[in-house]
């Protein structure tokens, strides 16, 4: 997308803590663990702006360089200006957070439920739709139906809000299958046109978009581009939520700059609690890397990118010396699996395949690292949708990292104790089952 030209005057009102360059920004600081109530959002952040230009808005976010943070990452600017004009659009706050490990979004509707819903009405008034649904994990779906009907009763918005409970899989917070879930209550993802920003729910044009986007999109409309690039890197400006797990002291949600070191992210969760050997970065289809090699490398897609991964979903799992990363790998690998929407070939047959060997290589058994292989290039890029690609990122990078590990288990000898990634139990019947 071309920066817009069109002029935009944000809201006078104070940045969140008073300063421009102070974290947090999204999660408020001095409250109970409860979520803010509408009067202490509006208290802290101040009204929401009137919207009365849309296209300078999309100007705005464009010159703010946000991106999307439920693991995508595309420009949220070009989103909206696919959207804005056409006729009767819709729009979807995507809540789901099926990833097991990840917590960033839950956090964030059960902490700023106000936040949120700012960022979808703004969206909604940008994009011109009168309508935002907002899908958000069942654990947190009373906290978010309750901010909407005090905002109700406030007489606060023009946009009718609707909130639905997320489906439980991991698939189900793609965004295609998202629409198909609050549309017909299977949560079937699909990569088919047409786009949904063309046909999407109920056959309206359709903007999908992270709750935690739309928070930021709501503090952009309030402050500027230029404030909320005041933290961040040039090319990834802002923060973003981070799901910090595994062998650290005080595993938690935290708000970061984009492109704050990996060992300062791991320091603000405590530190390490145990020596470590990996971490997985950007959920479960993201990627393994060495401990050593990441701790000084920046959290961000560009920082990331040399040792091929990236921040995805906003996840940080930190994998101690005595654990094992092929097991782990393994156990992650048959979960992602069973989550299969069973609408292809690459992702029902093929995972099986892959889960089938990876645990015989976690096993000790006799395995065929080269038939593996065939298969994870025959699964990768071929799907219905992208579950299979991360399947096989998550894979690849195991393989690269823990290769002393292959050679231990080849011989009967394994490092490992214990387990550190959460894993549902798997359910048969695959998405469309549900």
């Amino acid at each position: 997308m071309t920066r817009g030209t069109a002029s935009y005057q944000p809201a006078a009102g104070r940045p969140p803590a008073g300063l421009p360059g102070r974290l947090p920004r999204l999660l408020p600081g001095g409250l109970a663990d409860g979520p803010a109530s509408l009067a202490e959002h509006l208290a802290r952040y101040g009204p929401p702006p009137a919207l009365a230009d849309g296209q300078a808005l999309i100007a705005e976010v464009d010159r703010a360089g946000l991106s999307g943070r439920g693991g995508a990452g595309f420009p949220t600017a070009r989103k909206l200006a696919v959207v804005a004009g056409r006729t009767a659009p819709v729009v979807v706050a995507n809540g789901a957070e099926g990833e097991p490990a990840s917590a960033k979004d839950k956090v964030l509707l059960a902490r700023a439920p106000h936040l949120v819903l700012d960022g979808a009405v703004a969206a909604a008034g940008i994009v011109g739709a009168r309508q935002a649904v907002v899908v958000a994990h069942r654990s947190v779906r009373g906290i978010v139906a309750a901010a909407a009907a005090e905002r109700d009763r406030a007489q606060l918005d023009r946009v009718r809000i609707k909130v639905v409970a997320a489906a439980d899989r991991f698939v189900g917070g793609e965004a295609s299958a998202v629409v198909h879930w609050i549309e017909r209550g299977v949560p079937t993802p699909t990569a088919r046109p047409p786009r949904l920003a063309e046909r999407g729910l109920a056959g309206a044009p359709t903007l999908v978009q992270n709750v935690e986007t739309l928070a930021h999109l709501a503090l952009i409309v309030r402050y500027g581009a230029q404030w909320f690039r005041s933290l961040g890197t040039p090319t990834e400006p802002g923060t973003m939520l981070v799901t910090v797990l595994g062998a650290v002291r005080e595993p938690s949600v935290l708000e970061i700059a984009l492109g704050t070191p990996a060992g300062q992210v791991l320091a603000l969760a405590g530190g390490p609690s145990a020596p470590l050997q990996a971490l997985l970065v950007g959920g479960y289809g993201g990627s393994w890397v060495r401990a050593a090699e990441a701790v000084s490398r920046p959290f961000s897609a560009a920082g990331l990118a040399g040792l091929g991964a990236g921040v995805g979903a906003g996840l940080v799992a930190a994998l101690p010396r005595d654990a094992c990363g092929l097991r782990e790998t393994a156990r992650v690998v048959r979960y992602l699996a069973g989550e299969s929407a069973r609408q292809c070939g690459p992702c029902w047959f093929g995972l099986a395949a892959v889960a089938g060997e990876v645990d015989r290589l976690a096993e000790g058994r006799t395995g065929d690292l080269r038939l593996l292989r065939r298969w994870l290039g025959q699964a990768d890029g071929r799907g219905a949708c992208r579950h299979p690609d991360g399947v096989v990122r998550l894979v690849r990078s195991a393989l690269t990292v823990f290769r002393p590990e292959l050679n231990g288990h080849a011989h009967g000898w394994c490092s490992g104790t214990g387990t550190v990634l959460p894993v549902p139990r798997t359910r048969p019947g695959g998405t469309g089952g549900h």
